[in-house]
C-alpha cells in the first residue's frame, strides 16, 4: 500500500494584532486531519513583527511540520526579513524563498511569485525603468522558483506560492485586476518540472483548481476563497501526495520520469 502525505493548505491568513486566539480552531481541525501545513503567504495584515509575534504564537500549538512562503502583505511594512525570523524562531516554520526543503519524504519548494499577467497580454519589458522593473521582478521570482524546483530529489514533489501561476485559478475575480494577481512566467518552470502539485493563495474570489498548459494540478487556497466555497467546513484543503519508491538521480527537466498523482480530499 502506498504511503501518503496529507498537507493542509491555505494561504490569506491575514493575521492582525487583535488576532490573537482567532486561529486556535483552524488549526486544532489542521492538526487532526493532516501530516504538514503549508501556508500560502498573506500570513500576516500588514507586514509587522507584532502581527507575526501573534501568528507564531498560534502557529507554535501546531505540532506539525510548518512550510510557508510570504505574500505580498508581508512586505508592506519593509520587515519580511524579520517577519520569517519571528516565525521560524517561535512556532518553527520553514519559510521559503527560492528554497526547497524535503518534508516526511515529499519535496517542497517555494518562492513568493509576483504579478504581471498572463498569456499574451503578460506585462512585457518595454519602455520606463519602471515598468522594466517590474517585469524583472517578475523573472526573478520565476528563477527563483525554478532554481528551487531543481533542488528537489523526492517522487512527490509540491510547489508553493503566494501568487497564481495560471490565469484558470484567477478566473472570477474582477478582470481589471488579473495582471496583478498572477504571472504566467511562474508557469514556465512548473511545466519543465513537473511538480506533482502546486499551492498558491492571493486571489480571494478565484477559482479552486486549474491545470498548467503541461498538465500540473494548481490549487488556489486563499482562506477567503475557501469560506466562500465550504462554508459548512473548515476552510483549509487537505491533499495527498503518494510518497513512492526511492528518488531519482535528478530533478525531470522533460518532465518525464517519476511524478507522484495528487488527490484532493474535501477540507
Amino acid at each position: 500500500m502506498t504511503r501518503v502525505l496529507r498537507i493542509a493548505a491555505i494561504g490569506d491568513l491575514h493575521c492582525t494584532v487583535s488576532s490573537e486566539g482567532a486561529f486556535q480552531p483552524l488549526f486544532s481541525q489542521i492538526g487532526a486531519s493532516a501530516d504538514v501545513i503549508a501556508l500560502c503567504g498573506d500570513l500576516t495584515d500588514y507586514g509587522t513583527v507584532s502581527e507575526a509575534r501573534i501568528l507564531a504564537k498560534e502557529l507554535s500549538t501546531l505540532k506539525l511540520p510548518k512550510v510557508a512562503v510570504l505574500g505580498n502583505h508581508d512586505f508592506e511594512s519593509m520587515a519580511a526579513t524579520e517577519v520569517a525570523q519571528v516565525l521560524t524562531d517561535i512556532a518553527g516554520v520553514i519559510v521559503l524563498d527560492g528554497t526547497a526543503v524535503e518534508v516526511l519524504g515529499v519535496g517542497f519548494a517555494g518562492a513568493k511569485g509576483f504579478a504581471g499577467g498572463f498569456g499574451e497580454r503578460a506585462l512585457q519589458s518595454w519602455g520606463e525603468e519602471p515598468i522594466k522593473a517590474f517585469v524583472r521582478a517578475a523573472i526573478e521570482e520565476s528563477l527563483k522558483l525554478e532554481s528551487a524546483l531543481a533542488r528537489l530529489r523526492t517522487p512527490g514533489r509540491v510547489a508553493i506560492l503566494h501568487y497564481a501561476p495560471i490565469r484558470g485559478t484567477v478566473d472570477g475575480e474582477p478582470v481589471e485586476i488579473y495582471p496583478f494577481l498572477g504571472s504566467s512566467r511562474l508557469e514556465e518552470p512548473l511545466n519543465r518540472y513537473r511538480p506533482s502539485i502546486v499551492l498558491h493563495g492571493h486571489a480571494h474570489r478565484g477559482q479552486l483548481e486549474g491545470l498548467t498548459a503541461a498538465g500540473v494540478p494548481v490549487y488556489n487556497v486563499a482562506l477567503p476563497l475557501l469560506r466562500r466555497r465550504f462554508p459548512d467546513q473548515p476552510p483549509f484543503r487537505v491533499i495527498e501526495v503518494p510518497v513512492v519508491g526511492e528518488a531519482p538521480d535528478s530533478a525531470p527537466s522533460t518532465g518525464e520520469g517519476t511524478v507522484a498523482v495528487a488527490r484532493s480530499v474535501s477540507p
